[in-house]
């Protein structure tokens, strides 16, 4: 399998820790482990006593049953499988799932990884391109069907969508999940930004929904424990759970038990951790549309429906790779460009998700005024 460059990774790779002023992260605010602790009386003494030897493949069982009893409706914990990080787990699913002259739509734009597995495995990919229209990002459902092949395996989605923020609402859901079973194809449903409900608006788990629906979650994002490396599958399809278990052998055979039992303490105050960081993203928002208010003649201001990054389009002429590469060079600000996800125009995404905001777009400011 010949994979590409990682662009996103390779990006930060050159930036993430050496740029001081982080305007484009994409996960939220993270917390010591003494923080996390806190939440729970006798948590601490857990950590201390637990054993440091190999976990269960598929992860800890009462990982599991939490997982399965807390997020989802129709999950048993024989219907999830723990990973090492979210992406470790889209590697699993797509070799398990994807066969030679599969074909596959994916979201556009969206995670890398999503859609580049199956370009490294010498499969047809279609972009099932989100575009703008009076100020919203839209996506065609009508697109979709005519995107379908008599081989099409596999739909990719991404909601709440990175880089744009955009999020499925639960008709659209139902909709995806209709177009889907006329058809059998799969959907594998990356959601790890779940929880961070913006529009008030719960969704459910696109795997709650269809039987043939593999949804991912992770520690990382809403949840802001990216340190944790622990994400996750969930799919009613065990089957298809099973494979993908059976591939963890090649991979990192089991997750690391400390982390999974930080998660569980995560898992426990799951509501508290997830309120507390769309208060960092409401308070960031508010202070961004001031920001794009006063320069709207720069800027379209695309704000996030749910979720902590959202993607905005600069109204000048410019190469975003330059206009990024001057921006980080001359103010050590760190914006991400559209190049990055290989979609066309001058946009940029902005994270929302860190409490230290307003100084990073304080400093961006400051090079506007001098350009």
């Amino acid at each position: 399998m010949n994979l590409r460059d990682f662009k996103l990774e390779v990006f930060f790779g050159k930036y993430e820790f050496t740029a001081p002023y982080l305007l484009t992260q994409s996960d939220c605010e993270s917390m010591t482990v003494a923080e996390l602790l806190s939440y729970e009386p006798g948590a601490e003494q857990k950590l201390m006593d637990n054993w440091l030897g190999y976990t269960e493949v598929s992860g800890n069982p009462e990982l599991k049953s939490l997982l399965a009893s807390s997020l989802y409706t129709t999950m048993t914990p024989d219907n999830i499988v723990v990973y090492t990080g979210a992406q470790e787990a889209i590697y699993a699913y797509m070799n398990v799932l994807l066969e030679p002259n599969d074909h596959v739509i994916s979201m556009f734009p969206t995670y890398q990884s999503l859609y580049e597995v199956g370009l490294a495995k010498g499969l047809e990919v279609s972009k099932w391109s989100i575009t703008q229209k009076d100020g919203k990002w839209h996506f065609d459902f009508d697109e979709l069907r005519s995107l379908i092949k008599p081989n099409t395996k596999l739909i990719v989605v991404n909601t709440p969508n990175n880089p744009t923020g955009y999020t499925f609402t639960e008709s659209q859901i139902k909709e995806l999940c209709q177009i889907a079973s006329e058809k059998g194809i799969y959907i594998f449903a990356d959601e790890v930004y779940k929880g961070l409900d913006l529009d008030g608006l719960k969704k459910p788990w696109i795997a709650d929904i269809y039987d043939k629906a593999t949804s991912l979650g992770v520690m990382s994002k809403a949840y802001g424990l990216a340190g944790l490396r622990v994400g996750w599958l969930a799919s009613k399809d065990k089957g298809l759970i099973e494979k993908a278990t059976k591939y963890k052998h090649y991979m990192s055979i089991c997750t690391s038990g400390p982390s999974e039992l930080l998660s569980i303490v995560a898992l426990n105050h799951g509501d508290k951790l997830l309120e507390r960081n769309m208060k960092i993203i409401r308070d960031n928002l508010n202070i961004a549309n001031a920001f794009f208010a006063k320069y709207d003649h720069l800027f379209e201001n695309n704000p996030p429906q749910c979720g902590p990054i959202a993607f905005h389009k600069l109204k000048l002429d410019k190469d975003m790779d330059e206009f990024c590469e001057d921006l980080v060079q001359k103010s050590g600000v760190l914006l991400l460009p559209a190049t990055i996800y290989e979609y066309p125009d001058t946009y940029f995404r902005m994270g929302y998700g860190r409490k230290e905001f307003e100084v990073p777009l304080q400093k961006f400011e400051e090079y506007i005024r001098g350009m």
